[in-house]
């Protein structure tokens, strides 16, 4: 298909940040850097792709912290993404990064903050969104039908869903928009997950222990 992508593990977390290109013009986007920008720039570099967008899944640490200094090293790109409802943690990253010993940190404010219904283009294809709460307020997930394939950030994983343990995590919430958004998409949608490997939604609906 021609939206490739490539996984460059970022952060003491591991966290999947992924790049994603149009094999034809080469035109890509960033999405979650997390930190560890020298090995995202060396992916760029690598895949010679000509990044022009960066993408936020949600405004965790280790999917975010890095945005605003990648976005300065690649000439002022656009920042799109999560939901307005995670600005409280993109406001505090700089803070965080401090007590958690992840310097570089910085807080960071999107060009464009998305919403349920939003149109996103990034890497030559067109991303549909969705409003997907509850591992953090303002999480979204990014689907592109024409490719049967979608980008989750934390919401799901491979066996697993998103830590809801946090003073703003709801369980239900997350749950509710899994199965009612995510599950409706089709068994055959596969997705690039915040942590891990790839998966399915048919594979998770079928074998995951959290939606049974």
């Amino acid at each position: 298909m021609p939206l490739k992508a490539a996984i460059v593990p970022v952060t003491p977390f591991q966290q999947n940040c992924t790049l994603l290109w149009d094999e034809a013009t080469k035109v890509g986007a960033v999405v979650d850097p997390g930190g560890d920008l020298d090995r995202i720039e060396a992916g760029i570099k690598k895949t010679e792709i000509k990044v022009d967008k960066i993408l936020l899944t949600h405004g965790h640490i280790d999917h975010a912290a890095g945005a605003a200094e990648l976005k300065d090293r690649l000439g002022g790109i656009a920042i799109e993404g999560p939901h307005l409802a995670d600005k409280f943690l993109l406001d505090g990253l700089a803070a965080q990064g401090l007590g958690m010993g992840l310097p570089g940190s910085r807080n960071v404010t999107p060009d464009r903050w998305l919403v349920e219904g939003d149109q996103v283009t990034a890497a030559g294809a067109s991303f549909a969104v969705l409003h997907c709460p509850g591992h953090s307020p303002g999480s979204v997930v990014l689907v592109n039908a024409a490719q049967r394939f979608a980008l989750v950030g934390d919401v799901l994983f491979r066996g697993s869903i998103g830590r809801t343990d946090f003073p703003y995590g709801d369980h239900a919430a997350l749950i509710e928009a899994i199965k009612t958004k995510l599950i409706p998409l089709g068994d055959d949608f596969v997705f690039i997950c915040g942590h891990g490997p790839m998966s399915s939604i048919g594979e998770e609906r079928q074998t995951n222990p959290f939606l049974a």
